[in-house]
């Protein structure tokens, strides 16, 4: 349950919606993705949980390892990816999603532009020389498309890049990142140009970027924001208050050891319900706490590195007794979070509890008290547990834990996530870790840009209204809601065509392609922010304001019908995502642009690429967690028990091929958590080529540049997933991330199609030939 934004990505059970200070807004690192809350599956790459930084009011979505939250039923999106999403968060409450996604993976700076973004636009795609849509000079021709694609296609480019010292990654989706964060600047300048004539949203923006971007009196201000809070911490006289300290903590935006939220029940989607997940960790996953290696052993020992640091800056003696202390309290949580692969499993994540259930789950600790200060009502009597296990291990630890270590613990976390809204010392600290140890990141992102980023994290969707009015008009949206009724008619074919289904299954299959709902450019409606107090003098206090804000909204759910027209994500956010408990597909604005959607390259290119995107979207409606949702959104089998054998059986082998793939040396991508991704990943490339030989009515595509229609297909689609990344970024990406490397998703994804095959002349002693009988096929 749960409600982080990273199906690593979105795959956690969406749940609920967590705010969570990102401290990243503070923060200079990569986004990869949104950040501390878990997203649903997408496109997208790693997102780096950890680095996450405090982000104001946002959702949690389940993606997040360093969340940990349950998986299930957030959306499943297509880029984000830092360290933390999942599939199945989307049970969170949607639009929540969207400020997390901009703030988190911009946040944190990973995947936010470049220093210079004008330069990097200018040159990263040229069109010019194939006169389709292809970047041809981005091509290698050393390299034979038979053995490696995904060079052949960007190894030109990957050899004259070179990537910003405030980036640990970028690549297609970071280019448009930086053009939309240039565009909502330019709406960011508007308002504090407008001055005292400043009003509404135009105010709000204006005060909450000034007060982000007044370094002098965050530097004269020093702790003050939150000496109050620590002090708090200090006169905590016993563990009988600490169910209503972290239930206070969560509703400020802080962190805690166990999460809440309120979403959509996974079981009956009409209605809201609250959850409790698994989270409280620092580093981005429970394995980093046990992972065995000299490597391993420096990143912890960099670790509580950090949180003595945390504790010095703060004035506190002994600073390094108190983070060993923190760091083993971490540990023994950690020792019961449940892994990124079992959080995937949205049937064994969703568990509704009669509150009065809970002491016998996990005794010891007080769960009424902790959720009647959270906020759940009376009237609610049951809650959806993510993660049952670490219920139990949560409360022996807080019976096992001295207070003072309590008190240390909430003393680092709220240092740890304030620290990107205080002095540069506490800034320094949080990038040294987050960003240069954990991402490889040498420069934080100017504080303009994660400015923005903050002020998007807030407001998102007021600058959406304004971003899709400037820039993005109606004849695109009309154009891309085409292109998404032809690649959905191609899977109503492929699946009608279906052999190994059984009428049965096939025609619940059908009918979930039926009730799709396909949402565009951004939502009709702006929700009212006219509660929300904002000042220009007054950082700190803002966050908490927006945090309190956004969970008082969260909280109001329960007393609320579902909204079907909320979205997840804002118009600027580069990305797309499946709701699989909307059963819903979602396109911003900003990804319907090139090098994705280019209405001046031929349909080949606009197929391989946006084509591919909007299939891989639908297909998570159909990958292995997605198909366990039915054309309501209820978490419901609808196969017969041997078409499901069946299914899963195909999955295992793409299970087995990502396995074997080394992305560094001696690390491996996790098959069974990259699974819905990978599912996606073919799904979307095979129907989207269904949909593109559908369009051309039978002819042949006219030979451009030397490439036949069918290859200017597949170099569509590599040159989106075109992407240059630090050693370090990748290795948080592979350990923590459901989101493969981008070079695996391009050449593995293309070794099982017959089509690529033919298109290339692939022979058998060829890198990338897969004899028939060993290629995967899922849809």
């Amino acid at each position: 349950m749960a409600a982080a934004l990273r199906y690593h990505a979105l795959q956690m059970r969406a749940w609920a919606v967590a705010l969570l200070l990102l401290p990243a807004a503070a923060f200079g690192q990569t986004k990869t993705a949104p950040v501390v809350v878990p997203i649903a599956p997408g496109l997208g790459g790693p997102l780096a949980p950890v680095a996450a930084p405090a982000v104001i009011a946002l959702p949690l979505a389940a993606s997040l390892p360093h969340a940990g939250l349950s998986p299930l039923a957030l959306p499943k999106t297509a880029i984000l990816a830092p360290a933390r999403s999942s599939a199945r968060a989307e049970r969170l409450a949607p639009g929540i999603l969207g400020g997390l996604q901009s703030a988190v993976g911009r946040l944190l700076g990973g995947a936010a532009p470049a220093a210079e973004p004008e330069e990097v636009l200018d040159g990263l795609f040229d069109r010019s020389r194939a006169g389709s849509g292809i970047d041809a000079s981005a091509f290698d021709p050393g390299v034979r498309p038979q053995d490696d694609f995904f060079r052949y296609a960007n190894g030109g480019w990957l050899a004259a890049f070179r990537m910003p010292a405030d980036k640990s990654r970028f690549g297609s989706f970071d280019q448009l990142s930086d053009k939309s964060e240039l565009a909502v600047k330019a709406i960011v300048d508007e308002a504090v140009a407008a001055g005292d004539a400043a009003a509404g949203e135009q105010r709000r923006v204006a005060d909450l970027y000034r007060s982000f971007m007044d370094e002098e009196r965050l530097e004269a201000l020093g702790t003050a924001p939150i000496d109050g809070r620590l002090r708090a911490i200090d006169r905590i006289a016993s563990k009988a208050a600490l169910p209503r300290v972290f239930a206070s903590s969560l509703r400020s935006g802080g962190g805690a050891p166990v999460g809440f939220a309120v979403g959509q029940d996974a079981k009956r989607p009409d209605r809201h319900t609250g959850g409790l997940f698994q989270t409280g960790l620092g580093l981005p996953d429970r394995d980093y706490y046990f992972n065995e290696g000299v490597e391993a052993e420096a990143l912890r020992g960099k670790y509580r590195e950090y949180l003595a640091r945390l504790f010095t800056l703060a004035g506190e003696g002994g600073a390094r007794e108190k983070a060993e202390r923190v760091f083993a309290l971490e540990k023994a949580l950690a020792g019961h979070h449940w892994t990124t692969v079992e959080n995937r499993d949205s049937e064994r994540t969703y568990n509704m509890l009669a509150v009065s259930e809970l002491g016998r789950l996990a005794p010891g600790f007080d769960w009424t008290r902790f959720l009647r200060a959270a906020g759940l009502p009376r009237s609610q009597t049951q809650v959806d547990v993510g993660q049952p296990s670490y219920l139990t291990g949560f409360a022996r630890v807080v019976g096992d834990s001295p207070l003072e270590d309590w008190k240390l613990y909430l003393k680092a976390r709220l240092l740890d996530e304030a620290g990107g809204y205080l002095t540069s010392g506490f800034f320094d600290a949080r990038f040294d870790f987050y960003g240069r140890t954990l991402s490889g990141q040498p420069e934080p992102r100017p504080r303009w840009k994660r400015g923005v980023s903050l002020v998007e994290g807030a407001l998102g969707e007021s600058i959406g209204r304004l971003y899709v009015e400037r820039h993005f008009p109606p004849e695109a949206a009309a154009r891309a809601r085409r292109l998404v009724d032809h690649v959905i008619a191609a899977y109503v074919a492929r699946i009608s065509a279906a052999d190994w289904m059984e009428p049965a299954t096939r025609a619940k299959a059908l009918e979930k392609l039926e009730r799709l709902t396909v949402k565009i450019g951004g939502p009709e409606r702006v929700r009212d922010l006219s509660g929300l107090d904002l000042r220009p003098g007054d950082l700190f206090g803002n966050i908490r304001r927006a945090s309190r804000f956004e969970y008082r909204r969260m909280l109001a759910r329960l007393h609320e019908p579902v909204d079907r027209a909320e979205w997840g994500m804002n118009p600027q956010d580069v990305n797309a995502y499946y709701s699989p408990i909307r059963n819903e597909i979602v396109f911003p604005a900003a990804i319907l642009q090139a090098p994705f959607f280019d209405p001046g390259a031929d349909d080949a290119v606009n197929y391989g690429a946006i084509g591919a995107i909007i299939g891989h979207e639908i297909t998570h409606g159909f990958d292995d967690e997605g198909s366990k949702f039915d054309a309501q959104g209820a978490l419901n089998d609808w196969w017969t028990p041997a078409d499901r054998a069946k299914f899963e059986a195909r999955g295992r082998r793409l299970i087995a091929q990502a396995d074997a793939f080394e992305g560094l040396p001696g690390k491996f991508v996790n098959g069974r958590n990259t699974l819905g991704e990978n599912i996606a990943d073919l799904g979307g490339l095979t129907i989207a080529y269904d949909a593109y030989r559908l369009s051309l009515g039978g002819r042949e595509a006219p030979v451009i540049g030397g490439l036949t229609g069918d290859q200017r297909f597949f170099l569509g689609w590599a040159q989106a997933w075109r992407t240059a990344q630090r050693d370090e970024a990748l290795a948080l990406q592979m350990a923590t991330d459901e989101h493969p490397p981008e070079a695996f998703r391009v050449n593995n994804v293309l070794s099982n199609l017959p089509a690529f095959h033919r298109a290339f002349g692939v022979r058998p002693g060829d890198r990338l030939y897969r004899a028939p009988e060993h290629r995967a096929a899922v849809w």
